[in-house]
């Protein structure tokens, strides 16, 4: 067995773990990076980085059927998809072929395999080829990250698939089956959708994209409705059976059991945090009922030199935290007074349109006790938009009706993901609607729309009736 003394340890190369191994080793701490499988991790690998590459096809795809409405004539696309993957693996693998890199470049080191915890300063790191390496670390850092919940009774496998299968798709299905109407499974079935494929989405709850603003949600419903996908609420995926070219899927819904036919079958109902099989036991690391490691503001578990971030440390699960985390936990354990103490953090699903949420939601702010006040102003009437045929969607700004303090912001349009980082930064600098509405915003432009609906929740809007 081969023998390592570090300082510290990074289990886990995905947005956390690499951003905090390059981190630490730019401090000059004495590094070492262990990943099993994806530098990069999901994110890069299986899922933000290909699934944005492949719903920008699918958008290019679908606007070249509406080149008519500007005067342009073009013939009737056609779609190669094994050029669109061999396309979206090639965006992968430079973007993951350079991490291993930025971390020996910056002074750290990387060993391949898996991780197990022996104790609190011990970690044994298994290669594929069977060679085994003891590390003894001062500092760990568990950067694990999580993984695609799985429905017993819908095995992954053949035509089944979870997330990361639906992006390796060798053919654009006549037919999609979505098990679950979240943001994972709303911005797969647009993919799909926009490339030919029908698209049914079953969903438990009362609506897609349970959580989300009431807005949020009924916009979402108008364009599945308009995009013509078959939306199954408040309904139960039984049991399926194999057919000659796919599936025969039993739903219960509204009382009564139908059948829904399809090529294939994605199940989209969560994601899990990968805390299990890692020796935490015998470090005595504790976890929380679901399964996250018990961290505090400075990423620290409950031993003091075993730190957690990402997706395997709780909520919000997306990589941007991860990295945020990643950079904190460095920085705290080369000895800076650091905490993670951010007020809010964004996130966006990358459906048609777009959604882009920060700080509370219209529901979460009514429940802090506030009385509040809303601004929201429609892409429709903005001069950008309608120039570039995206009118569809609002900025909506919530705020506290006597001090006017922003409380969150809510984007549903084109490019909202974009757009969001403006909002984030004023919550996070403690923004009053005077800051929005008061900073003058280029002209034409969808940002004006965020200053527009800080006017409106005053009272003042110009461009909307008030």
């Amino acid at each position: 067995m081969n023998e390592l003394n570090v300082h510290s340890v990074v289990l886990g190369a995905g947005p956390g773990g690499y951003v905090a191994a390059i981190r630490l080793a730019q401090l000059g701490v004495d590094t070492l990076l262990v990943e099993k499988e994806y530098y990069g991790g999901v994110c890069l690998n299986v899922g933000c980085i290909p699934s944005k590459a492949l719903i920008h096809v699918a958008k290019s795809y679908e606007s070249i059927g509406k080149m008519n409405d500007f005067g342009i004539s073009a013939d009737a696309p056609a779609i190669d998809f094994s050029k669109t993957q061999a396309w979206k693996n090639k965006v992968v693998g430079q973007l993951t072929g350079g991490i291993k890199t930025l971390v020996t470049k910056n002074g750290g080191k990387v060993l391949e395999g898996t991780g197990t915890i022996l104790g609190t300063n011990h970690l044994r790191v298994m290669a594929e080829d069977g060679t085994e390496t003891k590390v003894r670390f001062e500092n760990l850092i568990i950067a694990t990250g999580s993984s695609p919940i799985h429905i017993p009774t819908f095995p992954v496998g053949g035509r089944i698939l979870d997330s990361t299968g639906a992006l390796n798709l060798t053919e654009i299905p006549k037919h999609l089956t979505l098990i679950g109407g979240g943001y994972i499974g709303l911005e797969l079935g647009f993919v799909y959708r926009k490339l030919g494929a029908e698209v049914t989405v079953v969903e438990m709850m009362d609506s897609v994209l349970p959580g989300f603003d009431k807005d949020v949600v009924k916009a979402m419903a108008r364009k599945l409705k308009k995009a013509k996908f078959e939306v199954l609420t408040g309904a139960k995926a039984k049991s399926y059976r194999e057919t000659a070219d796919g599936l025969s899927l039993t739903v219960e819904h509204k009382g009564k059991d139908i059948t829904v036919d399809t090529n294939y079958l994605c199940v989209t109902v969560g994601r899990r945090p990968n805390s299990g099989g890692l020796g935490l036991e015998n470090a005595g690391i504790q976890l929380d009922e679901r399964g996250f490691i018990k961290v505090d503001k400075q990423l620290r578990t409950n031993v003091a030199n075993i730190y957690a971030i990402g997706d395997v440390a709780g909520q919000p699960m997306l990589a941007h935290h991860a990295s945020y985390q990643g950079e904190i936990a460095a920085d705290v354990i080369a000895g800076h007074h650091a905490s993670a103490d951010a007020k809010v953090c964004p996130a966006v699903v990358f459906t048609d349109p777009e959604i882009a949420t920060v700080g509370m939601s219209e529901d979460e702010a009514k429940a802090s006790g506030r009385e509040i006040a809303i601004g929201q102003f429609p892409f429709a009437a903005l001069g950008k938009a309608k120039a570039g045929n995206d009118t569809e969607g609002f900025v909506k700004i919530i705020s506290d009706k006597q001090s006017e303090e922003v409380l969150g912001v809510i984007i549903v349009g084109h490019n909202a993901g974009d757009l969001i980082g403006e909002a984030t930064l004023g919550i996070e600098m403690g923004a009053f609607l005077d800051d929005f509405s008061l900073t003058i915003h280029p002209h034409p432009t969808l940002t004006e729309a965020l200053m527009e609906a800080a006017k409106k929740a005053k009272g003042q809007a110009i461009h909307v009736l008030n």
